[in-house]
């Protein structure tokens, strides 16, 4: 393939490729002469991948949501359920298959948007800071990320449900099996993963390729965040577009995805797992 070469101006980011009319193109100050692609092509590989992930999540839950407001008593007779078994209780281990099936598959929107990201900003886990060169910083700024989200967002919840803005979240319902437990661990490892490497780490490199403006960045990355999350209802879409909101000014400060992934873990075990062992107990969940 041929590479157009291009001038880059002063007036743009370090990290904003030239407005040229090839797909991809060289520049000459970059001392790896790696291939940048140019922003009509950077725009169309975005819808691709966000049509394969959390864009096609933000369809459907804005589907869910209409079809739960016109149905009888509306949010605050809805429950969603979430993990929940794929077989009968006497087939524990075709269950277990199926979930463990149904996490590795998902990891594929991940690998496409690590790949891209590799084309042109070489390795894609130090680009987006998903390595281990600051394991202390990624530990603590997770946990505490996760501490300042999870306490408020439980509240907001249960606000929200009170007032009928949400519906009511069975988060684990799984048949009793061993395990449980580590299959609901590695489903919100999976859930840090795809929403912070594609929503997070690949979106908002692209969107800097393509020189937007900080507030739009943050702004987008909350509405689709919130979106993905509607199908809970509208407290769900107000605490995720403000964590959406959180995490990108994050990314956009430290350049790493490693403490939002491991917030984002924490924040999900606990519900996932305190669901798991809480409710059968309680009845205000």
């Amino acid at each position: 393939m041929s590479h157009t070469r291009c001038d880059r101006t002063a007036a743009l980011p370090a990290d904003v490729p030239p407005r040229c009319s090839g797909t991809l193109v060289r520049m000459s100050n970059r001392s790896d002469a790696a291939p940048l692609l140019a922003p009509r092509a950077i725009r169309r590989e975005v819808v691709v991948v966000l049509a394969v992930s959390l864009g096609a999540s933000a369809i459907w839950s804005i589907v869910d949501i209409i079809g739960t407001l016109t149905e009888p008593g509306g949010l605050a007779d809805s429950v969603q359920s979430m993990n929940s078994s794929r077989a009968e209780p006497e087939r524990p281990w075709y269950d277990l298959a199926q979930q463990l099936v149904s996490l590795a598959l998902a990891m594929a929107p991940v690998a496409l948007a690590l790949h891209l990201l590799s084309l042109d900003r070489g390795n894609p886990f130090r680009a987006i800071g998903l390595d281990a060169r600051r394991p202390a910083f990624d530990l603590l700024g997770g946990a505490a990320l996760a501490a300042c989200i999870g306490i408020p967002g439980l509240g907001l919840y249960f606000t929200a449900r009170a007032l009928g803005l949400n519906a009511t979240i069975s988060a684990a319902n799984l048949n009793d099996v061993w395990w449980a437990v580590p299959i609901l661990v590695l489903a919100a490892f999976k859930n840090a993963i795809v929403e912070e490497v594609v929503g997070v780490g690949y979106l908002i490199t692209r969107l800097r390729q393509l020189a937007w403006r900080p507030a739009a960045i943050v702004a987008t990355h909350a509405l689709l965040r919130g979106t993905y999350h509607l199908y809970q209802g509208f407290g769900g879409f107000i605490g995720n577009a403000v964590m959406g909101a959180v995490f990108a000014l994050c990314f956009m400060k430290w350049k790493r995805t490693g403490p939002l992934v491991i917030a984002h873990t924490l924040l999900d075990i606990a519900a996932f797992v305190g669901y798991l062992l809480v409710a059968p107990h309680v009845g205000w969940l």
